[in-house]
C-alpha cells in the first residue's frame, strides 16, 4: 500500500469540504474528524515504527514529516538545528499563516532508542544501525515519538481544514535528538524565533503508560524535573594488586563515594524538595590483579529547583574532595568533576494548562481529561519556553491498554515502561485522543 497516497487521500477528503461546513463545524466533532483520519493515520504510525532512527541521525523520518506537511499546505524548512559541534540537524519547521492573531508552537518529537524491540508486534522494528562508538545496535521507538509524529501530522490535517475557525499562525516543530536532550537547544542556536517569529504559546504531549489510552493528563506546574549529568573521575595511584599499601586503591575510594553519594539527597536536601541522584555506570581496571590509576562513574540528577540542583552538585564535589582527603590522594589526584548533558524542569504555566484543560474537555469530555503526577523524568521542550517568558504547556496522551493498567493498579505489577523492549502503545485510541486533544487545544488558542 502507498502510504504517502492513502494519506493525502484522506487529507483532500477532509480539506475538500465547502467552506460552510467547516465554518459551521466547531471543537464538538473533533472527536469524529479525528475518527474518520484513523485509518491513513494508522498507516502514518506503523511506517514510523517500523523505520525508527537514532537522535542526530534523523534525515528519512524528518524528511517523511516535511513532505506530509507540504501536502497539507504548510511553509515547511528542512534541516533547523545546529549542534554544539557544528553539525547540522535534522529539525523540521513547518508554518501555516491564517491572518492576524497568536502564533502557537505545536512540537513533536522525532529520534528514536537503541532498543531492540521485542514486542512481537506484526509492525515492529528491525532496524539496525552502527552507534557512534562504531557498534550494530538495534532501533526502536520505545518511548512513543513515532506516535507523537503521528498525531502532529492528524493536528496539521485538522488545523489545514478549518482555516474558517481560527486566525493567526500555526507553526510546527519537528524536533530532533529529545533523547539526548540536544535537539531543542540545537534548533534554538539556529535562531529558530529569530527566522520564523517568536511563538505566544508553546503547546506538546508525551505519551504515558501510566494514563489509559483514550484519556490524557492535563497538569499546571512541576511535570517532569529538570535533570544534569554529572562525570566524577575518582583518581589514585595504580600498581600492582598484591602490594596495595604501595599506590592509592581509587576502586575502594569510588565504592564509598557511591555509598555517601547516597546519602546527599537523604540527608541533605530539604525532604519536600524533590531530587533523584542515580549512578548509572561505573568502569574502572583492565585486570584482576592491578590496582587502576582511575575509575569513572556517570550520575544523573534530577530536580524541579535551580537552587537545589545546584547544592546537590556542590554537595558531590564536596562528597568526592572530601572522600579523596580522608584517602591521603595526593593534591595533584583529587576527583574531577564535570557536568555534561541538562535539561529543565517542564513547568506548565497554570492559568495555560487550566485553559486548555477546558477545551479538551468541550473536545472529549470530562472522563478522558485527567489530572496527573509530577514525575521525575526530563524533557528538553521547556527550552522553546525562553525559562517560562513564553507560556507553555506539555501533556500525558494515554498509551496504556485501560484494563491491564487497572490490572496493574491492583497487582502491582508494572507494565512495560517507557523505553521498555516491550513497549507497546495501544496506538489506534491514543492517536484518535491525541489529534483531538492537540486539535482543541490549537484551536482555543487561534480562536
Amino acid at each position: 500500500m502507498n502510504l504517502s497516497r492513502v494519506f493525502v487521500v484522506a487529507v483532500l477528503g477532509a480539506v475538500a469540504l465547502p467552506l460552510s461546513s467547516q465554518s459551521a463545524a466547531g471543537q464538538t466533532d473533533l472527536a469524529a474528524s479525528a475518527e474518520r483520519q484513523l485509518p491513513a493515520l494508522t498507516e502514518t504510525y506503523k511506517h514510523l515504527h517500523r523505520n525508527p532512527e537514532l537522535s542526530k541521525h534523523e534525515e528519512k523520518t524528518s524528511a517523511f514529516v516535511a513532505a506530509e506537511l507540504r501536502k497539507l499546505g504548510y511553509t515547511v524548512t528542512e534541516h533547523v538545528g545546529k549542534y554544539e559541534d557544528g553539525t547540522q540537524a535534522f529539525g523540521v519547521v513547518a508554518v501555516l499563516e491564517n491572518g492576524p492573531g497568536p502564533r502557537v508552537l505545536i512540537r513533536s518529537d522525532m529520534d528514536a532508542l537503541p532498543v531492540e524491540e521485542k514486542t512481537g508486534l506484526d509492525y515492529a522494528s528491525t532496524v539496525k544501525t552502527i552507534n557512534a562508538d562504531g557498534r550494530e545496535t538495534s532501533v526502536m521507538h520505545a518511548c512513543g515519538h513515532d506516535l507523537h509524529m503521528t498525531v502532529l501530522l492528524g493536528t496539521a490535517h485538522e488545523l489545514a481544514a478549518r482555516k474558517s475557525q481560527w486566525h493567526g499562525t500555526a507553526m510546527l516543530i519537528g524536533q530532533p535528538s529529545e533523547e539526548i536532550i540536544q535537539g531543542s537547544a540545537a534548533m534554538m542556536a539556529d535562531h529558530l524565533y529569530d527566522r520564523f517569529g517568536r511563538p505566544d504559546f508553546v503547546i506538546a504531549e508525551h505519551d504515558s503508560n501510566e494514563v489509559p489510552a483514550g484519556s490524557i493528563g492535563v497538569k499546571g506546574g512541576p511535570l517532569l524535573a529538570g535533570s544534569n549529568t554529572l562525570n566524577v573521575t575518582i583518581r589514585g595511584i595504580g600498581g600492582h594488586g598484591s602490594m596495595p599499601q604501595a599506590g592509592k586503591d581509587p576502586i575502594v575510594l569510588a565504592a564509598e563515594f557511591v555509598l555517601v553519594a547516597q546519602t546527599i539527597i537523604s540527608r541533605q536536601i530539604d525532604p519536600q524538595q524533590p531530587a533523584v541522584l542515580s549512578i548509572g555506570t561505573i568502569h574502572g581496571g583492565t585486570k584482576n590483579n592491578i590496582i587502576p590509576d582511575e575509575v569513572t562513574l556517570g550520575l544523573t540528577l534530577r530536580t524541579y529547583s535551580a537552587a537545589v540542583r545546584d547544592q546537590v552538585i556542590a554537595d558531590v564535589r564536596r562528597t568526592a574532595q572530601g572522600l579523596a582527603e580522608a584517602y591521603g590522594i595526593p593534591a595533584d589526584r583529587m576527583p574531577v568533576i564535570t557536568l555534561g548533558e541538562s535539561a529543565p524542569a517542564t513547568l506548565n504555566d497554570p492559568a495555560l494548562a487550566e485553559r486548555l484543560r477546558k477545551a479538551a474537555v468541550a473536545a472529549m469530555g470530562q472522563n478522558c481529561v485527567l489530572t496527573p503526577a509530577a514525575v521525575m523524568g526530563s524533557e528538553d521542550v521547556s527550552l522553546f519556553s525562553l525559562d517560562g517568558k513564553i507560556p507553555m504547556m506539555m501533556y500525558w496522551l494515554g498509551a496504556a491498554d485501560p484494563a491491564k493498567l487497572a490490572e496493574s493498579r491492583k497487582s502491582g505489577v508494572a507494565l512495560p515502561t517507557l523505553h521498555s523492549a516491550l513497549f507497546a502503545p495501544v496506538y489506534a485510541p491514543a492517536i484518535t485522543a491525541g489529534v483531538t486533544s492537540m486539535s482543541a487545544m490549537a484551536l482555543e488558542l487561534l480562536k
